[in-house]
């Protein structure tokens, strides 16, 4: 899949955000190892904490998809800082990755760095951790 046709999926689903409180866009685009993309947008919740990820999102488009592997992940959101991953989503993220998948933190002008899961989660703990028993 090309940068472009992911871009243009993370863009779509940032401006479709339902961000009444913070105004705070988010998207993601998911490129699975089989070729499908997902996206996903934050959603906001009079309980703040009540609220969903963008990556969330997307990671459960995934899994009602099918699909349970990511190969690239895509995230974009306006502002001057790189707009990543919060902690929980990069563990939600981890549980579908190889430790080389690489994230994407774009803004809409496109990609501003990539970084491999590794980069991104350093001494993540992944389903390879628990035993077989568990």
């Amino acid at each position: 899949m090309t940068n472009k046709v992911l871009l243009t999926f993370a863009n779509a689903a940032m401006n479709k955000a339902y961000v009444p409180y913070s105004r705070f866009q988010v998207g993601a685009a998911i490129e699975t190892s089989s070729g499908e993309i997902y996206s996903g947008c934050n959603v906001e919740n009079a309980a703040y904490p009540e609220g969903t990820c963008a990556e969330a999102g997307a990671i459960a488009a995934m899994v009602l998809g099918g699909d349970t592997q990511i190969k690239h992940i895509y995230v974009m959101g306006k502002g001057e800082n790189l707009v990543t991953p919060c902690g929980g989503c990069r563990q939600k993220i981890r549980e579908f990755s190889s430790l080389d998948t690489q994230i994407h933190i774009c803004d809409e002008n496109g990609v501003r760095k990539t970084l491999t899961m590794e980069e991104l989660l350093p001494f993540s703990f992944g389903p390879e951790n628990l035993s077989p028993e568990n």
